[in-house]
């Protein structure tokens, strides 16, 4: 599964510890972020990349994770476009379901509220969870699907 990074400055360092780990993991990381720390970069530029590249990739599944101060900012520039799924990662049951109910296609963490080890935990849960294609489920994305 490729998943693509990205973050601003606030989500810089989580975003390069998370790389590090999904790595490690046997993940395809692709760096959607900043390669270095610019404390005045603007976070629609990295979700606006993630999301291109999640929409045109050729993996069957691909993920991204963006991560800002608030993970609010990052969630709402990358749900403007059309086949995005992005889901506010606090807990590890929104991320359960999020991606069970949801199927979710885009994490948005909170750096400022996230210790690196629950980060961890709520991405493997992002990543581990299966998508439940149950008939409300699917139903419920096809109407998502049909508003303007």
């Amino acid at each position: 599964m490729k998943v693509y990074v990205g973050a601003d400055h606030n989500g810089f360092f989580l975003k390069e510890k998370l790389m590090d780990y999904l790595k490690k993991a046997g993940f395809e990381v692709i760096d959607d972020g900043n390669k270095k720390l610019d404390p005045v970069d603007d976070y629609p530029i990295f979700a606006e990349r993630a999301v291109k590249d999640v929409l045109s990739s050729d993996d069957s599944d691909p993920r991204a994770i963006l991560i800002c101060g608030s993970g609010q900012g990052m969630c709402i520039a990358a749900n403007r476009f059309r086949g995005i799924r992005a889901a506010m990662g606090y807990d590890h049951e929104s991320v359960r379901s999020s991606r069970n109910d949801d199927n979710a296609n885009i994490l948005c963490l909170p750096a400022r509220a996230l210790a690196q080890d629950d980060a961890y935990d709520l991405v493997d849960t992002f990543l581990k969870t299966p998508f439940a294609a149950a008939e409300r489920f699917n139903r419920r994305l096809a109407e998502i699907d049909k508003l303007h």
